[in-house]
């Protein structure tokens, strides 16, 4: 699974890789499960967004979540896959590891969550933890500089991060849902969605030995508005590979890459 990636770090990356306007805060640069980051999602105008994007958005309870700043207002306009009507690319705050909206309480939120930071889009139509957030369109895109993976083929863990090998951020294909608990709590939150690399040259390494091997959908810029608005029969075209000589691998070692406690 990947559970560890690395946001954008630098204003510019936001408006030169997804045309919207940087947050006022970068928030942290490694996001572990239950950490709040980044996702960016089409609202319908830019009124929209400002009442559905405020500057300081609560993603969940308890001392691991916090508050990062977002732009309340998008920085560009598409037109909807399926109608006329002007789409608008907004970012927006959220919890790294999906809360389903059927959820009880905010104490089986937190469990559930950190087994939820990854979704199969084989199995994304079926599942009860990600079908209706699909089904409704709430498709998203993760801003990211880079995603981890472990490297076990020496028998000990070896973190990896995969980047992009011309250095620009990565768009990765996500689902986001809103859960409303007791008292109106609210946590927003966002999963990735992935693809099996069992056949691909880079991913194959990395991972359980002899496990299914997985990697994130990293969608190319051109797909941005398309995913985010198609039909979901259609968003599901999206859902392959990145190609391999597009990326890189670089063993690293540092206390960011280990787990941290919670």
């Amino acid at each position: 699974m990947s559970t560890h990636f690395e946001t954008l770090q630098q204003s510019a990356a936001y408006l030169d890789g997804f045309n919207v306007e940087a947050p006022m805060d970068m928030g942290p640069k490694d996001i572990w499960p239950r950490k709040p980051s980044f996702f960016i999602r089409h609202v319908e105008s830019p009124q929209v967004a400002a009442e559905t994007s405020p500057e300081r958005i609560e993603v969940g309870p308890g001392p691991a979540l916090s508050t990062l700043s977002a732009p309340a207002t998008s920085a560009t306009s598409a037109t909807s896959a399926t109608s006329a009507t002007a789409v608008h690319r907004s970012l927006f705050v959220g919890q790294f590891g999906l809360v389903p909206a059927w959820v009880k309480s905010a104490s089986d939120a937190k469990l559930r969550s950190t087994k939820l930071v990854n979704a199969r889009h084989e199995t994304i139509t079926t599942s009860n933890n990600f079908r209706d957030a699909w089904l409704a369109g709430q498709r998203c895109i993760v801003p990211m500089m880079a995603f981890f993976e472990d490297d076990l083929r020496s028998g000990k863990a070896v973190p990896t991060r995969i980047s992009r090998i011309d250095g620009k951020p990565m768009g990765a294909a996500g689902v986001w849902c809103r859960w409303v608990g007791a008292g109106d709590e609210e946590i927003i939150s966002f999963t990735l969605l992935t693809v099996n690399a069992n056949s691909h040259a880079l991913m194959h390494r990395y991972q359980n030995p002899g496990s299914e091997k997985r990697m994130p959908v990293i969608l190319s810029e051109g797909a941005y508005d398309a995913y985010l608005s198609a039909r979901p029969e259609k968003a599901k075209e999206f859902m392959r590979p990145f190609a391999t000589e597009r990326l890189h691998a670089n063993p690293v070692e540092r206390k960011a890459d280990k787990v941290p406690r919670t």
